[in-house]
């Protein structure tokens, strides 16, 4: 069977009419971000932002059109919403936009009712920064706060596992969606919202619009704090967090060894220079713990992310163990945090959550930050 191929998918699309405007979908300039991988198609519809719910039926019915394509192994279409200003070289009510190029940045948005934002990020994959961040959102509400936890790492999104959720969010109005809730907190997921098995092959401006979405159309309702599991690297959704939304603060996660390291200084240099305050670093998987003796062994090297901290003037928050015991429970849905608080593997992230609190006090004291223009330097 052959390959589906991009002119075929546009093909598929240019058969779905827009009511509104009279066209398909491919004319009316509707179609954004299309990708076609190994059977695999991707795009959103670019619409009204005060008429997403209404347009459910049209991405449903350019879902169906691509769907029966031969050689279509899977479709994932997405409604975004953006609001552009016309440029003065273009008249009102028309654009010039490519499906692939991305529009023009939004201001920074502003979440209702969530008093702070601090991202739990890291330079590269594998150092279980979304094990740290959902046992310090849990931390945080033992210690007292109100707290919601986003799982922004489109590609490879971890908290519905982690967290032991499965399902889609519902919607009391059909606008905004409800964070699913447990273990006290309330979370949001690109993974509620589309197949676990389902690969992710969005572009840049896909993962942005998705992004822009899971904070400003999801009722978070009063929250100290929000805790943004970023996906890793320093990439188009770290700086889509960092330009669009005024962060409070950021976590940087890394092991002991000297290439998680490397990686994670370049993290701490990209919100350094997105004006982003860096909390501290987290050294994770520090040392192993012998499930029969307690033995410690430092098996990545030891100190390491202590030392790096010092060297660039930032707070070391702390260390947490490679421990068994930490690992089946969140691979189980039951983070330690939550179902083990008196634990020993879990006191290391309450105290990490203890100085993360300091700081965010003294952050908020301070007033709230404006999120920053971002500047290119050569």
């Amino acid at each position: 069977m052959a390959s589906v191929t991009r002119d075929d998918v546009a093909a598929a699309l240019s058969t779905v009419r827009d009511e509104e405007s009279g066209k398909d979908v491919v004319s009316a300039g509707l179609v954004q971000g299309l990708v076609v991988r190994e059977g695999h198609v991707g795009f959103s519809i670019e619409v009204d932002p005060a008429k997403g719910a209404q347009k459910e039926p049209l991405r449903k019915a350019c879902e169906q059109a691509v769907k029966a394509l031969p050689g279509v192994l899977s479709v994932t279409a997405v409604l975004t919403a953006h609001r552009n200003a016309p440029s003065p070289s273009t008249p009102k009510g028309h654009s010039h936009a490519h499906p692939e190029q991305p529009r023009a940045p939004q201001g920074a948005m502003q979440i209702p009712g969530v008093k702070a934002i601090i991202a739990v990020a890291s330079g590269k994959g594998g150092v279980g920064k979304s094990t740290v961040a959902v046992n310090l959102a849990l931390a945080l509400a033992k210690l007292g706060r109100r707290v919601g936890l986003l799982d922004a790492d489109i590609y490879g999104p971890s908290v519905p596992r982690m967290m032991g959720l499965t399902g889609k969010p519902e919607s009391k109005d059909g606008k905004k969606l409800l964070p699913k809730e447990k273990y006290g907190i309330k979370t949001m997921s690109i993974g509620y919202l589309v197949n676990e098995d389902t690969p992710m092959i969005w572009r840049g401006p896909m993962v942005q619009s998705a992004l822009t979405q899971m904070m400003s159309d999801v009722e978070w309702g009063e929250l100290d704090v929000l805790v943004v599991d970023m996906p890793p690297g320093t990439g188009d959704a770290q700086l889509t967090m960092a330009q669009r939304v005024p962060l409070t603060g950021a976590v940087v996660v890394s092991t002991p060894q000297e290439i998680a390291l490397i990686d994670a200084r370049k993290g701490f240099v990209m919100f350094e220079k997105t004006h982003v305050p860096v909390f501290g670093i987290v050294e994770n998987m520090a040392y192993f713990v012998s499930p029969g003796s307690g033995e410690k062994s430092y098996i990545f090297g030891e100190g390491g992310a202590r030392r790096m901290a010092e060297k660039l003037g930032c707070d070391f928050l702390g260390e947490v163990p490679l421990h068994m015991t930490i690992r089946e429970k969140s691979d189980s849905g039951e983070p330690v945090v939550a179902t083990a608080p008196e634990s020993e593997e879990a006191k290391p992230f309450l105290d990490i959550a203890r100085r993360v609190g300091e700081h965010l006090d003294r952050a908020l004291g301070g007033g709230a930050r404006k999120a920053p223009a971002i500047s290119v330097e050569d």
